[in-house]
């Protein structure tokens, strides 16, 4: 099918969808000049292996250094603002609730920022912190009350704190990953947007939502490797696609 009349039908799926479950992953913030995990090891960081920045034992090897990364990367998504992507998306939302679900691999707040509030992450927030172990006195302590040192560190029994980021190895947020599988598993029309479909769990998504009777469309500029679940294939980019396609609706 060509771009025109596939970009028709899914503006027509999506008019009559009662719900809507949109997959977004790294390319829809990189229009925000959020670099990709993988761009962003370049220039000093080029020599290091990704495990060794995003891992839990690569930060209890070298906290400093892995501290200082994240600095970095929290710096340029505090400078980033919504593209038009993700404000279409909460445009769409806000004329019509309860119709759109928001699932996102990404770290960083910008579907947030744009108007979707309720968006599920599956990853983490990256500008949120969490205690590396469980406070080995059984408390509830809160991040803040650590120690301001790099990375900041409890005063009384030396945790250390992390970003609340889920790192190799690592399972996704139970809660996060079981309200994504609700949304996909309900939705009548499933969007992906900006991502490869290479990383996993998040990438089963569009499969479980096809499987369950939803309508997939897949925008992306470049293949992915979930291409073979989607309906409808629109290239293009988030913040140039979805205006188009949701403003009218």
């Amino acid at each position: 099918m060509s771009v025109q009349p596939a970009f028709g039908e899914a503006q027509q799926r999506l008019r009559e969808a009662r719900s809507i479950c949109v997959l977004t992953g790294a390319g829809m913030s990189a229009e925000s000049g959020i670099p990709t995990f993988r761009d962003t090891l370049t220039g000093l960081w080029s020599r290091f292996d990704p495990a060794q920045l995003a891992s839990p034992e690569g930060f209890r090897a070298d906290p400093a250094l892995v501290w200082r990364w994240y600095a970095e990367r929290r710096d340029g998504v505090r400078r980033a603002q919504p593209n038009a992507g993700h404000r279409a998306l909460a445009a769409f939302e806000q004329r019509h609730p309860g119709r759109l679900s928001v699932v996102s691999q990404n770290v960083d707040d910008l579907h947030q920022r744009a108007g979707n509030a309720g968006t599920v992450r599956l990853h983490g927030d990256i500008l949120a912190d969490q205690w590396l172990d469980p406070c080995p006195r059984g408390l509830s302590c809160d991040t803040d009350w650590a120690a301001p040192t790099e990375p900041p560190r409890c005063s009384e029994c030396g945790n250390l704190v992390r970003p609340a980021v889920v790192w190799f190895g690592e399972p996704l947020p139970y809660r996060a990953f079981e309200a994504a599988e609700r949304a996909a598993q309900s939705c009548q029309v499933m969007l992906v947007v900006g991502t490869s479909g290479a990383v996993w769990p998040a990438a089963g998504l569009a499969a479980l939502a096809r499987h369950r009777g939803a309508f997939v469309v897949i925008v992306n500029p470049h293949p992915s490797e979930i291409d073979h679940e989607a309906h409808l294939l629109l290239p293009g980019t988030a913040a140039g696609v979805l205006p188009a396609l949701l403003d009218p609706l």
